[in-house]
């Protein structure tokens, strides 16, 4: 089976919190002994359709406890997703429609087999029990809470200080989100160290509802982007998305910093902590270099989302550009009508976002025609063929006519 020591130590890797660590520990003896399972359940709302490296931080912990006798309750919250999550909101956020909630589910669902165990894991929908709470039982859930219990939250706390408003759904939220570990009866609850509030509700819901437990909290970091300063977020650019090709994921990983390795690593990666300390120690005494380290983890991130071979070939792809100055084999092809504004071109071909960003790279010396850095930013591109590029990966192949 497993050593209970070693299965502590694994549980605990990258942890901000836990809360009933006793709890846990007992679960893990039962299963040990008795091959008693626990649940452990982890709620996403789908509100988009595709899963980053910061979401698996959390995904990967859920498959560390299927290892030691956790099935998995993977909850979609396809009810709660149609209010949206209020945590750290500074305004109310808009509904989504079901349809493209339970598009954005499915999603999800191919996405965390490829992380999670099939096997035991329970994909539920929380409209299953909340649907049928009707009004009745809604009313009787808000009486479990007070509103000045309500305005603790820290974030509802800024918003009515500052007199913006929060709705009566947003105060039901962390209720129904509670509501579901009483429906489940969870054992164990993982999430975000943002979602404290929320994971706490469930542990009192459940002695409310005289569920006879109390979940387990299990808080994990929120991961850093590629700036290294903020979570990694669609919003800000700075994420890495799991369906993202492996030649983008290869470079997006070598370009984050030395320090910030270490952080994906440990959160990202399937290395034990002594792999991971011999490669600190190989580092640090210059027996690794720490370019070399990075790849290891870019080759073992793309052969779990995409395959082995395509782990090699983003590799051998990335030394063929960055090494040898080389133009990618496979880079997306566009025909202008010219003559063509160099910004426009760039923003045309779908590697500057915007035309002012454009004359920033141009500026900044970012941007290239045919490897040679452009530094007229009002250049007219007349009929020919052209290579566009902008910073180390982003490339284009343009033919104006």
């Amino acid at each position: 089976m497993f050593d209970l020591d070693t299965a502590l130590k694994e549980i605990q890797r990258g942890v901000s919190e836990i809360i009933d660590i006793k709890r846990i520990e007992t679960l893990l003896k039962e299963y040990l002994e008795n091959g008693k399972e626990f649940y452990v359940k982890a709620g996403f709302d789908p509100t988009a359709p595709d899963i980053h490296l910061g979401h698996t931080v959390l995904i990967q912990k859920l498959a560390t406890f299927q290892k030691y006798g956790g099935v998995v309750q993977f909850l979609i919250g396809d009810f709660t997703g149609m209010i949206g999550d209020p945590t750290g909101k500074s305004s109310t956020r808009k509904k989504l429609d079901r349809e493209t909630v339970l598009e954005n589910a499915k999603s999800y669902k191919e996405q965390v087999f490829k992380i999670l165990d099939p096997k035991k894991t329970e994909v539920v929908f929380n409209s299953t029990w909340l649907d049928e709470l009707g009004a009745s039982g809604i009313v009787e859930l808000s009486t479990t809470y007070s509103v000045a219990r309500m305005l603790e939250r820290e974030d509802f706390e800024k918003r009515y200080k500052s007199q913006t408003p929060i709705s009566i759904s947003e105060f039901l939220y962390p209720l129904l989100q509670g509501y579901d570990s009483v429906a489940l009866k969870s054992d164990i609850e993982l999430g975000g160290t943002d979602q404290k509030f929320n994971l706490l509700m469930g542990r009192q819901l459940q002695r409310a509802y005289n569920v006879g437990k109390e979940q387990a909290v299990l808080m994990m970091p929120l991961l850093e982007g590629l700036d290294g300063v903020n979570k990694m977020s669609k919003s800000l650019g700075n994420y890495i998305g799991v369906t993202e090709s492996a030649n983008e994921i290869f470079g997006k990983i070598l370009s984050i910093s030395d320090d910030l390795m270490w952080r994906y690593y440990e959160l990202l990666s399937e290395k034990s902590i002594e792999q991971i300390e011999k490669l600190k120690e190989g580092v640090s005494n210059n027996s690794l270099h720490p370019k070399s380290v990075k790849e290891a983890l870019a080759m073992e991130l793309i052969e779990k989302y995409h395959s082995k071979e395509d782990a090699q070939k983003a590799k051998e792809e990335f030394e063929r550009v960055h090494k040898k100055s080389q133009i990618p084999s496979d880079i997306s092809e566009f025909t202008f009508d010219g003559p063509i504004w160099i910004a426009k071109a760039l923003v045309e071909s779908k590697i500057s976002p915007s035309t002012s960003q454009a004359r920033r790279d141009i500026k900044q010396g970012a941007a290239k025609i045919d490897q040679q850095k452009i530094d007229d930013e009002q250049l007219q591109l007349e009929s020919g063929e052209y290579i566009l590029q902008v910073g180390k990966r982003k490339f284009a192949k343009v033919k104006v006519i």
